[in-house]
């Protein structure tokens, strides 16, 4: 069933869990991650990076993403995560989406805040619910480095996020605090402190970006400190390429579509893996 951000992570904040929110820019992921949120009976987030255009235009994949969540089981939020053009992010809200995040980030502080206030009003006025981010990861979502030599110089800072919230009102805050977009070259430090203040300060649901890598004990003290929405995509998809790869290289295929389905089911079981982390509890397989 279809879902807005808002009603997904007041579930989170019930069971002090949070919710996962998946890339699914091919029809492979998406039935992967609502498959597997299906069977463990979670609300999921399902998202479209900006980022991902090229592959899986917004116009295309879009309306199958909401067709899927409305014949769901279970509650699902339809999201465009990164949206760096307000354009864009209109015609998210016009096809159906719950939620959009317009990430300025990496604008100046006064800019970040105008444009993601503008956003903000707009998708309220839709019925549609907001996240937006001050401060940055170390990389891009393409998993791109941003150029940046100290990644602590991005943390959030938790005075100019309570700041940033009361002059936006957006609904989601998504904060720096240790993690990375793609996959990690060494284990993350994250500054579980600094997601307790911003929370405190706040007073609304955290997100964590670059969700994927991070260690099922951390996930646990994040969303202890107030995470209640991670997103998680770069390893799921890796753990499909291997399978993908294994498959080939041992099954010799005639079809691409035998190679899908062995990448999917690969996927599927990255994500319910991650989703059982992220429950808290709440679920088991």
């Amino acid at each position: 069933m279809l879902a807005t951000l808002k009603e997904v992570l007041a579930f989170a904040k019930e069971h002090n869990c949070a919710i996962g929110a998946f890339n699914t820019p091919t029809l492979e992921t998406l039935d992967a991650v609502i498959e597997a949120a299906e069977e463990l009976g979670v609300p999921v987030i399902i998202s479209h990076a900006e980022l991902h255009e090229p592959q899986a235009p917004l116009a295309k994949i879009g309306p199958a993403m909401v067709m899927r969540a409305k014949a769901a089981s279970i509650p699902v939020a339809v999201h465009l995560d990164h949206g760096e053009h307000v354009d864009y992010i209109k015609e998210a809200i016009a096809l159906g989406f719950t939620s959009v995040m317009y990430d300025g980030s990496l604008t100046p502080v006064e800019d970040n805040i105008r444009v993601t206030k503008e956003v903000t009003e707009y998708a309220h006025a839709h019925g549609v619910d907001v996240e937006a981010e001050i401060g940055a990861l170390p990389s891009r979502e393409d998993g791109s480095s941003n150029g940046t030599v100290d990644p602590t110089s991005l943390y959030t800072d938790p005075e100019l996020a309570k700041r940033f919230v009361f002059e936006t009102g957006i609904d989601a805050l998504a904060a720096s605090f240790g993690t990375a977009h793609g996959i990690y070259k060494a284990k993350p430090k994250l500054d579980f402190d600094r997601i307790v203040k911003i929370t405190s300060l706040t007073g609304i649901p955290l997100v964590m970006h670059g969700g994927s890598g991070v260690s099922p004990e951390d996930y646990l003290k994040a969303i202890d400190c107030g995470i209640r929405k991670i997103n998680y995509y770069s390893y799921m998809a890796r753990e499909g390429v291997f399978a993908a790869k294994k498959f080939i290289e041992e099954a010799n295929p005639t079809f691409y579509h035998e190679v899908a389905d062995v990448a999917k089911k690969a996927m599927k079981a990255d994500a319910k893996k991650a989703m059982i982390h992220f429950s808290n509890g709440y679920c088991h397989e």
